[in-house]
C-alpha cells in the first residue's frame, strides 16, 4: 500500500527519483512543525485563545500563518535542494487561492 502512494506521489510530482520524493516530504515534515510553533508563538503573542472569537483565528492564519508557511516550504526546500520543486508548487498554490489562470 505504501508503494502504491509512493508511485501515486513520483506521478503526480513528476519526478523519478525516490530519493527526491523523500526530500520533498521531509521538507513538507519541517516546514509543519515549524510553522505550528510559529503559530503558537504569534497566538501567545497576540493573546488569542481557545475560546477567542473564531474570525481573530482566521485573520491571524490567513494573514500571518500562512505566508509563514510558504516562506518555510521555499526556505527548507532551497536548503534540502528542491528549490525548482517548491517554487512551482507554491506559484500553483497561489494560482488556486486567487483563481489566477496560467499561461496555455
Amino acid at each position: 500500500m505504501v508503494k502504491k502512494y509512493w508511485e501515486r506521489l513520483k506521478s503526480r510530482w513528476d519526478i523519478e527519483s525516490d530519493k527526491q520524493v523523500a526530500i520533498i516530504l521531509v521538507a513538507f515534515t519541517l516546514t509543519g512543525f515549524s510553522t505550528l510553533y510559529i503559530h503558537y508563538l504569534v497566538d501567545q503573542f497576540l493573546g488569542i485563545e481557545k475560546d477567542s472569537p473564531f474570525i481573530y483565528k482566521a485573520l491571524v492564519f490567513i494573514v500571518i500563518v500562512l505566508p509563514v508557511y510558504n516562506i518555510l516550504l521555499m526556505v527548507y526546500g532551497s536548503l534540502l535542494g528542491q528549490y525548482k520543486f517548491f517554487r512551482g508548487f507554491i506559484i500553483k498554490f497561489f494560482s488556486r487561492i486567487f483563481f489566477i489562470k496560467g499561461k496555455k
